[in-house]
């Protein structure tokens, strides 16, 4: 007969109550049970645990039993408490891939949401472009992904929403005093900064614009830095652009109806630990509400 976990509480029971009747209403048994099964456990054992029937003291070979008993059953209570702990997102990490934009405006209302509700859990945020976001999915290294990226067979993939793309410059920039919606020849030999998510601007127009512009930044923060600083202007979607920035202006586009199509694309919902999926939840609320 193999050594039961139950067995073990038993012997520790019998130990730390020092009698069979006590140990017996601490595990919520009988005496005779607690007494057959501190018989098979010694019999497994191959030799007397205690000294006397009265059960008041170990033997040296008991006294030895003990305490690994007792290390092992602290093990596995601090075992299960960690499975039930993960079951219920209680514990365990969520793995994000996303874009810049995404992990500087719209999840920090999200995380602050979720840390409140899931204090033990661990994120590990990693920003990247769109294409990486992708990647990081297929690759198994991500639970969810944000950015403007195509999914897959394999993955639970919305529409989180869409924002158009407008000019994004310095408040003293003449376009911002201007204070106008900005066609396309108002940046002709402008010092424009271009960046990953001006591929998803389709409009002839722009073209020469993009290939023009001296300066290629692929951070937001960066980007946004050095707009702040009159270095250039660049075109941004508008959630990429902090509204309560006051160093930073965000001017329509007149000729233009580009937008980003942010998706939150996900492992199949019910593949997902259930800390990934609580904070997919979290998220869904938050966009929800906005």
């Amino acid at each position: 007969m193999a050594i039961k976990i139950e067995m073990l509480r038993c012997f520790c029971a019998v130990v730390e109550q020092g009698n069979l009747n006590d140990a017996a209403l601490q595990l919520a048994r009988t005496p005779s049970a607690v007494s057959m099964m501190l018989k098979q456990f010694e019999e497994h054992v191959g030799a007397a645990l205690f000294e006397t029937a009265r059960k008041a003291r170990l033997t040296p070979l008991g006294d030895m039993i003990y305490s690994e008993a007792r290390r092992e059953i602290d093990h596995f209570g601090r075992t299960v408490s960690a499975i039930e702990g993960l079951s219920r997102a209680e514990e365990g990490q969520v793995r994000l891939a996303v874009t810049p934009s995404v992990a500087t405006v719209v999840l920090p209302a999200v995380i602050r949401r979720f840390r409140r509700d899931h204090p033990k859990v661990r994120i590990d945020m990693r920003d990247m472009d769109s294409a990486a976001v992708q990647r990081e999915m297929e690759a198994e290294r991500a639970d969810i992904g944000l950015g403007s990226i195509a999914g897959g067979p394999d993955f639970d993939r919305k529409l989180l929403f869409s924002d158009p793309f407008g000019v994004v410059c310095a408040p003293g920039d003449a376009l911002a005093l201007r204070g106008k919606p900005v066609i396309w020849a108002d940046l002709a030999a402008r010092d424009f900064i271009t960046h990953g998510l001006c591929h998803l601007i389709e409009d002839p127009e722009f073209a020469p614009i993009l290939d023009a512009a001296a300066m290629s930044v692929p951070n937001t923060a960066s980007l946004l830095a050095l707009v702040r600083g009159g270095v250039g202007l660049t075109l941004l979607p508008r959630r990429a652009v902090p509204e309560d920035d006051p160093r930073l202006v965000f001017l329509p586009l007149a000729q233009s109806n580009a937008q980003r199509h942010l998706y939150l694309v996900s492992q199949p919902r019910r593949l997902l630990p259930p800390a990934a999926r609580a904070f997919l939840a979290a998220l869904e609320a938050e966009q929800a509400g906005q």
